[in-house]
């Protein structure tokens, strides 16, 4: 029988091979899907993870997705590892699109390229602004961060709902809930032509060399590091509990809002009520698979990327809901949860005990 063993001290083998093979059962289980809703399993399996990637094209929509799925995944990373417990980027997401497209709409068709700037930056404040709220509650009111950043989402929703339905409604979109398209000087440039990747990919990239320095080689990343895995060694060295607390949530508030910044001004150009993609959500699960690592995030956001974009060509080639994306993300995350167990536990077969038969009068 197999019986679950403690290691003496966590394997750095597995550490690294838990996502593996957690990705190895998410596509077994899938192909079980796949075949149970009568499709072919390998056609499943190329919509999920050989057509985002045989193209140019399909390359550069992979990277416009993993982008902001990229960033919120970092700001979430130095959160997690200050044992800050962001639940609500999405929400951040949302106001940083709220703040940006408002900056967007003062536009018009004299203004200079300059724009921009105020774009990304008004993003930027205003998922910091909303993650703010958060960490004010947590520090005047000792309120649980997982419940407030998670219902702030839902007021998020509401607040863009009224915006796009009421006074920033387009007057000439045809009743459709959405802000006029903004004017091009207030567009993220795009990296390539006819791609829609844009200099976000370039913001996340060095977001990623700026995380891994602030948390692995400057004191204050060292700082929130130690305050999440023993905060009283943190309070005897002098670090702050309520500056580790602001620094993480700001931090994170900030990234989830430059990612909402990029995407409306970048690929949407304008504020819908579709602007909430779950890339919030999503992105939770980037930093877990990703070890809360900058490098790891990478390649887990691009895995993530590409079941954004297999639900969407599931939907239209065979004919399966787009929710099937969730169902990938939620088997990926299951998995490694299971998997990780085998960071600090082995596998040991152990043979079943037998009563010895000793014989009347034997010793």
């Amino acid at each position: 029988m197999l019986k679950l063993e403690a290691r003496p001290q966590p394997s750095q083998r597995w550490s690294y091979g838990s996502p593996l093979l957690a990705l190895l059962c998410t596509v077994i289980v899938g192909v079980i899907l796949f075949a149970l809703l009568g499709k072919d399993p390998v056609r499943g399996l190329q919509v999920f993870f050989w057509d985002p990637i045989k193209s140019g094209y399909a390359l550069g929509e992979l990277l416009v997705k993993a982008t902001p799925l990229l960033l919120i995944a970092l700001g979430l990373a130095v959160c997690f590892r200050s044992n800050v417990w962001n639940i609500g980027a999405e929400g951040q997401y949302i106001l940083g699109a709220i703040a940006a497209s408002g900056v967007a709409l003062l536009a018009d068709k004299t203004t200079g390229g300059w724009m921009v700037v105020p774009v990304v930056l008004a993003g930027v404040a205003g998922g910091m602004a909303w993650a703010g709220l958060t960490a004010l509650l947590r520090d005047r009111f000792h309120a649980n961060e997982i419940l407030v950043s998670l219902m702030l989402v839902y007021v998020a929703v509401q607040l863009l709902g009224y915006l796009v339905f009421g006074p920033w409604k387009d007057p000439n979109g045809y009743n459709f809930p959405q802000t006029q398209t903004f004017e091009a000087a207030t567009r993220i440039p795009r990296l390539f032509e006819g791609s829609r990747v844009s200099i976000g990919l370039v913001f996340a990239v060095l977001g990623a060399a700026v995380t891994w320095v602030f948390l692995f080689r400057t004191r204050a990343g060292f700082a929130q590091q130690v305050g999440g895995l023993a905060p009283a060694a943190a309070r005897y060295a002098g670090f702050s509990s309520r500056g580790a607390l602001w620094t993480a949530l700001l931090i994170s508030g900030g990234t989830a809002g430059l990612a909402g910044g990029l995407e409306v001004a970048g690929p949407i150009g304008q504020l819908t009520p579709y602007v909430p993609a779950g890339y919030g959500f999503a992105a939770i699960i980037v930093a877990f698979v990703g070890r809360l690592h900058p490098v790891g995030m990478i390649f887990s956001a691009l895995l993530m990327s590409m079941f954004y974009i297999g639900g969407e060509l599931a939907q239209s080639r065979l004919g399966l809901p787009k929710s099937l994306t969730g169902v990938f993300q939620g088997l990926l995350l299951f998995s490694l949860l299971a998997c990780d167990t085998l960071v600090n536990y082995r596998l040991r077969w152990v043979k079943s005990a037998t009563s010895a038969v000793i014989a009347p009068g034997g010793k």
